[in-house]
């Protein structure tokens, strides 16, 4: 049987925000936690879809009126139901591309464009259940169909703020398909990190889709970029984003506040836009590997569990791409400082060294030579005797 798939907010509180004290001003944290309006100076995400794996997308929120394409309903290969607008899938997609019309609420990507492909409906129970001990195997589950679908219909980035316990066979290979066509894979690791397990074992339990590998897992932090306490801490965390406080598109119109990893992995989706934006050629694990080098905050370590390698750096990942490229420049002003210096050397060959077989082989041809004239003098010494 199936672990139902949970979506992962925490919790979505009431936003204070009045006419005097608009939601721009709200979620300006956000925006300089995450360095993107330095990166908007490069690119806001024109060109690229974000597939948002979750509840629908309300089509009629202004700030996303005629941005997004909606898919068909995933919980099923054959049905065709529409799936009403999701509260939670919603506010999603707005963090990764809300236009911000009207003076209204601004995505990470406000020039993305977004993939609505429905597996969740908002106000399903989530259920909650320790990981099995084998993986389950199933012929295709919706987040694999989801995944398939995304990869063919042309998302660059796939955000999935959605979880369950148990790896699924149908999963692990939709997962290498997405990757193999190029798309980012972004997640919530989970907001798993106050359960009983967690406290005794100093570790949370592993939640897919982030724990598949290729997928970047992400972890939330609060307004001082602190882990959040509810995140959950183990390996799949890759980076991590805001989640505490963080201001989101309501379903139908107006704005609230959301907690959770959910609105991490968003953010991240939103950044990984602006940078196939940019490098829309640069494969899906040089994207993590920008995003993971670039990060802020990092541990004393250089990476933990519970923030992976720190706070991703919107402006900083465009340049860590850039740089992965091969060119030398920094596309981005006053971000000079993330590495100027000299190129690494060019990796040897694999191979046997060339000069080492110049040189065993002349020494051989020297033997051989050596060898014939000494049979060639004692034959001419043995003829004279």
């Amino acid at each position: 049987m199936l672990t139902a798939v949970r979506v992962l907010t925490a919790a979505i509180l009431a936003l204070s925000g009045t006419a005097a004290d608009p939601v721009r001003e709200q979620q300006q944290w956000v925006l300089d936690a995450l360095n993107v309006e330095q990166a908007w100076t490069v690119t806001k995400g024109e060109g690229v879809t974000v597939a948002v794996v979750d509840s629908a997308v309300d089509t009629g929120v202004k700030e996303l009126k005629a941005r997004v394409d909606s898919g068909p309903d995933m919980t099923s290969g054959t049905s065709t139901r529409d799936l009403p607008p999701g509260r939670h899938g919603t506010a999603m997609a707005g963090l990764i591309a809300g236009s911000g019309a009207g003076g209204g609420f601004v995505g990470v990507a406000p020039g993305a464009r977004i993939l609505s492909l429905p597996m969740v409906i908002d106000d399903e129970p989530a259920v909650s259940v320790p990981p099995l001990d084998s993986e389950q195997t199933v012929t295709e589950s919706p987040l694999a169909r989801a995944l398939r679908y995304a990869a063919n219909h042309g998302a660059q980035v796939i955000s999935m703020s959605i979880g369950s316990y148990g790896p699924l066979r149908s999963e692990r290979e939709a997962v290498s398909y997405a990757l193999g066509k190029g798309a980012v894979l972004v997640a919530a690791v989970g907001n798993d990190g106050q359960t009983q397990y967690a406290k005794e074992k100093s570790t949370s339990y592993w939640s897919f889709p982030a724990g598949y590998p290729g997928v970047i897992g992400v972890a939330a932090t609060d307004k001082q970029g602190r882990r959040a306490t509810f995140s959950s801490d183990n390996l799949s965390v890759l980076v991590a984003a805001p989640g505490v406080g963080v201001p989101v598109l309501k379903r139908d119109s107006g704005y609230e506040l959301s907690e959770g990893t959910s609105s991490a992995a968003a953010l991240v989706a939103g950044v990984a836009a602006l940078v196939k934006s940019r490098y829309p050629d640069l494969p899906p694990e040089q994207v993590a590997q920008a995003l993971a080098s670039s990060s802020r905050g990092r541990p004393a370590t250089g990476y933990d569990d519970q923030i992976g390698f720190g706070v991703v750096d919107a402006a900083a990942a465009l340049n860590a791409a850039d740089r992965l490229t091969g060119a030398k420049r920094s596309i981005v002003p006053g971000m000079e400082h993330f590495g100027q210096g000299a190129d690494s050397p060019v990796p040897t060959p694999p191979g046997p060294d060339p000069l080492r077989l110049w040189l065993y082989g002349g020494g051989v041809l020297v033997a051989l030579v050596a060898f014939c004239g000494a049979i060639i003098v004692l034959n001419q010494r043995k003829e004279q005797g």
